[in-house]
């Protein structure tokens, strides 16, 4: 390490911003500061499933999904979220 980086207090976000944009990091850490790490055991926040639907249900879901501007998978996951949330209370 070169010298030890201070932060100072800032008066406003566009203060800190333009301290962030201008900063020069070399000037105060070398490669060999660093150290590589692994994360192995990083696992998806999402399982794919398989759900069978009528046809007529998803054509319901892709058209209301369509009309809001929206993934008809993500208007689904909102609906069971919705449900859980709504049998849990």
């Amino acid at each position: 390490m070169k010298k030890p980086l201070i932060v100072p207090k800032f008066k406003n976000e566009d203060e800190e911003s333009e301290f962030w944009v201008n900063l020069d990091l070399t000037e105060y850490f070398e490669p060999s500061d660093f150290q590589p790490f692994i994360t192995p055991n990083l696992k998806p926040s999402s399982t794919p499933i398989s759900l069978r639907l009528p046809d007529f249900q998803i054509a319901r879901a892709k058209e209301r999904a369509n009309s809001l501007g929206v993934p008809y998978q993500s208007l689904l996951k909102q609906y069971i979220a919705e449900g859980l949330a709504k049998a849990n209370s």
